[in-house]
């Protein structure tokens, strides 16, 4: 498990040669038991998970001004705690073309909230011959809804 930064992603690729790569990318700002059963469900379709995170200026843009709750070095942290993730990588533009782009997954794994139409990178899978999977939420499980009950308290 591993923290690397966006100009290891190539090196780390070429010790990957073989292995079936698993991408999907988030903010898992209050990490909850939803990201964890995502990233856990998500890890079953191939050997490597990699995580690609949100930075804190990225999540700001995404989220509003009042988030990220936690900063993107404990996030990742977090993120590498788990035995599903493999290597976590921050990102800042908004959307994870970029890194697609680099890593070329096998597999790209998105919430079922997305569908091929919608979702954003799917062009990019498409074009260099990758696969969605579609992984469901576990209901009501979010930082936004982790929010919300602590701001009731």
């Amino acid at each position: 498990m591993s923290i690397i930064k966006k100009e290891e992603l190539n090196d780390l690729l070429k010790t990957l040669k073989g292995k079936k790569i698993v991408f999907t990318n988030g903010c898992f700002d209050i990490l909850h038991i939803g990201h964890a059963k995502y990233l856990k469900e998500s890890k079953k379709f191939g050997d490597i998970l990699i995580v690609g995170l949100n930075s804190d200026s990225s999540v700001k843009r995404l989220k509003g001004e009042n988030r990220p709750i936690n900063n993107e070095a404990d996030r990742a942290g977090l993120l590498d705690e788990l035995k599903s993730v493999d290597y976590v990588v921050i990102f800042e533009e908004n959307s994870p073309v970029e890194l697609l782009n680099i890593i070329k997954p096998d597999i790209y794994t998105k919430g079922a909230d997305y569908t091929l139409e919608t979702l954003p990178e799917a062009p990019v899978i498409k074009a260099y011959g990758g696969k969605v999977e579609f992984i469901t939420f576990v209901e009501g499980k979010s930082t936004t809804n982790v929010v919300k009950n602590i701001l009731k308290k």
